[in-house]
């Protein structure tokens, strides 16, 4: 019975191993978050462009790449909570509600008129606090949004990060919302 046990202990421990061995190459690393963040204000910038340039069609393309690229909806659903969205919206899962919010132009989220389509001509980002857990990151803080006419406006964001199959940052909760004012 002893030897029985043993063998039992020695299989858990070899196979705990091999799993947090195999674990070890998807744990997001600081580096890697900071330019997650970082990359999707460049992408906000450029669906903006995108919308200067070649007017709705371009910056709905360009809105796609970025959901395609940066959002983890090949994943599953995506807790996605805009800025400016309220009652039945205010809580966005698929695909679709997170475009409108970006680009507007879709009749069921009639009044979503483009978040992205504002101007905005720069970005920043200040983490009030990061927590990663192997594949999965959360941060919480401030993005400072410049638009055309230099007004700041500052958002408080939370976001949720997973690394895929393919070693790649994907955002699977985004929440915005304004800072409270007293006033």
């Amino acid at each position: 019975m002893k030897t029985f046990t043993v063998t039992i202990l020695s299989s858990a421990m070899i196979l705990m191993g091999s799993v947090q061995a195999a674990t070890a190459g998807k744990v997001i690393t600081e580096a890697e978050l900071q330019a997650a963040q970082q990359a999707w204000g460049k992408a906000l910038i450029s669906i903006s462009q995108a919308y200067t340039e070649g007017g709705h069609t371009k910056a709905e393309q360009t809105a796609r790449a970025v959901l395609d690229g940066a959002y983890g909806y090949n994943l599953g659903p995506v807790l996605f909570k805009p800025t400016l969205a309220s009652g039945e919206q205010t809580f966005r899962t698929e695909y679709d509600g997170a475009l409108a919010y970006f680009v507007g132009g879709n009749s069921s989220f009639a009044n979503d008129s483009g978040f992205a389509l504002k101007g905005w001509q720069a970005y920043e980002f200040n983490n009030a606090a990061v927590h990663v857990n192997g594949d999965l990151a959360l941060t919480m803080g401030h993005v400072m949004l410049t638009d055309s006419n230099g007004q700041v406006t500052t958002v408080d964001k939370t976001w949720g990060f997973k690394k895929d199959e393919q070693g790649v940052l994907r955002i699977v909760l985004h929440h915005s919302s304004l800072p409270f004012s007293a006033n």
